[in-house]
């Protein structure tokens, strides 16, 4: 450990980054060193309470790989709830299935750059003391 303790997602993180599925690790061989355009991407990042596959903080781009796992319906709206908070916090997403980076990377190259190339989103204000926050832990409030 570098000096200070992980977070649970910090430790998850460090896992995933251990051990890609395949698609990932091509995508960050597209990605890393700032080859692409450019831009700095790290990959599998704690941002709040999730894990995000690869970011580029400076634009405020995440890109997420989904398997079949992303199919089932407690996914979708896990995926939902968390792609909401994300994009409170001003980011846009692009998400792809893990096929898609083999059999359509040019595609994905086109939209990446054009979805850098926006200006970033500004993230929501945060609610007033004491608000916002109301019956949080009921699932239905939090999905749209």
């Amino acid at each position: 450990m570098r000096g200070r303790p992980l977070t649970r997602q910090g430790d998850r993180a460090r896992q995933l980054r251990r051990f890609p599925t395949e698609a990932e690790a091509y995508l960050w061989r597209q990605l890393r060193g700032r080859d692409f355009k450019g831009l700095k991407f790290r990959r599998q990042l704690a941002l709040g309470n999730y894990i995000v596959d690869f970011v580029c903080l400076e634009r405020r781009l995440i890109i997420e790989l989904d398997g079949s796992q992303h199919n089932a319906e407690a996914h979708r709206e896990y995926d939902k709830v968390r792609d909401r908070w994300l994009r409170s916090q001003g980011f846009r997403i692009l998400r792809y299935w893990n096929n898609e980076v083999f059999e359509e990377w040019e595609a994905i190259a086109e939209a990446i750059w054009k979805a850098v190339q926006e200006e970033p989103l500004t993230p929501s204000p945060s609610p007033a003391r004491g608000e916002g926050r109301k019956n949080w832990g009921r699932r239905n409030d939090r999905v749209t």
